[in-house]
């Protein structure tokens, strides 16, 4: 450390003034009207860690909230979903409308996000339904367990259980590992258990906007605070339920932590420069590149977390980067609609 860096003590903060902060002119007219829709939204508010009748009233909440978008996003999609379980998990199976894919292409095993608490059931349905249509292949969606009945591990040892089934059908050569938001979490935890394990890795890894530190340490937690008009504020609460009392710098609850220099697969992250979450992207990949691993990071103009709302053109281009991704690594041709 030099000098001039031991003089400050304690670390000086930038204090800046309240500002305005527009949706630039640099996206398309409806990720600005996405962002001005959410701007007067206020931050959620959660139950206490110790309040278990508030989480349950809070997911039954979320439920009815998100029951009529996840129905909505099932019309609008001609993939068939199956339900299912595999390995005793509870699995939505959907197709594309060009056929069963199963017998060859890629197996896409996704995890649906929900700030590790909410998003089970119709919604995880839902996504994969709308993942199978934008990437053109089969789409194993885990309806995984979640708190407050079932902190971790529960979730990721039910992430790797299905795993282990559809490696033992189908090879770990055709599987794609992806998720988002805290299914970002889970599937980069569940690669990290696949390579501890011994098992044989999977083609790949899709990361979106993924909540790998739940320590929320890194600078954009601070700086997009508000900023982020999908996710406003950090998520320490549900964080602190999943974990159960569990060190939240144990790399299988935050895989920032981990130690990537024994392999992980090739990874594609995605985020905006409005994701709550960009520090977690940026350093995950810088974390990955120094291991030698072969990661690309996208990051998107503007994009808060999960992008601006899944109809805009800049999602357009998040689908088409993700289904290139995926089937380049599992050497087949795309097949969904550009």
């Amino acid at each position: 450390m030099n000098a001039g860096a031991q003089s400050i003590e304690p670390w000086q903060p930038v204090e800046t003034e309240a500002r305005r902060i527009p949706p630039p002119e640099t996206i398309s007219l409806a990720a600005r009207a996405f962002l001005a829709a959410g701007a007067a939204n206020p931050p959620a508010v959660r139950p206490g860690v110790d309040d278990l009748d508030g989480w349950h009233r809070a997911a039954a909440a979320s439920e009815a909230m998100w029951e009529p978008v996840a129905r909505a996003m099932l019309a609008g999609t001609s993939a068939q979903v199956e339900d299912a379980r595999i390995a005793g998990v509870p699995v939505y199976i959907a197709t594309p409308a060009a056929g069963d894919t199963r017998s060859a292409g890629p197996i896409y095993l996704y995890m649906h996000g929900g700030a590790f608490v909410f998003g089970g059931g119709l919604f995880a349905r839902a996504h994969g339904a709308v993942n199978a249509d934008r990437i053109g292949c089969t789409v194993v969606s885990v309806d995984y367990r979640m708190p407050p009945a079932h902190p971790f591990p529960a979730a990721p040892d039910d992430c790797l259980a299905v795993y282990e089934a559809l490696c033992a059908q189908y090879g770990a050569g055709r599987i794609v590992i992806g998720g988002s938001s805290a299914g970002g979490n889970l599937a980069a935890v569940t690669a990290l258990m696949i390579r501890d394990r011994g098992l044989p890795p999977p083609a790949a890894v899709v990361l979106l906007t993924p909540e790998v530190d739940l320590t929320e340490a890194g600078d954009s937690f601070r700086t997009n605070e508000m900023l982020d008009v999908v996710l406003k504020r950090g998520l320490p609460e549900c964080n602190a339920l999943y974990a159960g009392g569990a060190d939240l710098t144990d790399p299988y609850l935050s895989p920032l932590f981990a130690d990537f220099t024994a392999g992980y697969p090739p990874t594609l992250i995605q985020t905006g420069t409005r994701d709550l979450f960009l520090s977690n992207s940026a350093m995950l990949h810088r974390k990955l590149r120094a291991a030698g691993i072969e990661a690309e990071l996208h990051v998107w103009e503007a994009m808060p977390h999960g992008g601006f709302g899944g109809a805009t053109p800049e999602d357009e281009e998040i689908h088409a980067e993700v289904r290139r991704f995926i089937h380049r690594r599992c050497g087949t041709v795309h097949t969904a609609a550009a």
